[in-house]
């Protein structure tokens, strides 16, 4: 069976024929068009959603952008108010004579009448401990 031969066949050429060939000829294109407009209106909504999650993913991250610029700043703020309570209590210190006397003893070796200071370094003391430690 080598090649299929086409039959000829002759179409009836009546009046109902004829309606169902048109009908089905607009039943193609209607079909046509429907699929031509679902395509449209999917790639639509496909370039939709894609430009609704990109604006959603670009706002998250600038939310936790500023998340993140806050805590710094309420640690910031916090560091900032324990400063103004040290800063505030020199004050109240500052306005004591003792204390000012104290001070410039201890800062600027002033003295008084007969009053000798020995300033004994801070640094040797601490590697003292810290050689007898290790040893």
């Amino acid at each position: 069976m080598g090649a299929i031969k086409k039959r000829n066949v002759a179409k009836i050429q009546t009046s109902y024929a004829k309606q169902q060939e048109v009908a089905e000829i607009s039943g193609n294109i209607k079909r046509k068009r429907l699929f031509r407009r679902l395509t449209v209106f999917f790639i639509g909504a496909a370039v939709l959603s894609v430009f609704m999650i990109s604006t959603l993913v670009s706002q998250s991250s600038v939310l936790d952008e500023k998340r993140a610029e806050k805590k710094k700043l309420d640690q910031e703020l916090a560091l900032l108010k324990k400063q103004e309570v040290m800063l505030e209590e020199e004050i109240v210190k500052l306005n004591d004579d003792e204390y000012i006397s104290k001070l410039a003893r201890k800062d600027y070796f002033l003295s008084e009448n007969g009053e000798v200071i020995f300033n004994i370094p801070e640094n040797k003391e601490k590697n003292d401990k810290k050689g007898k430690s290790t040893n």
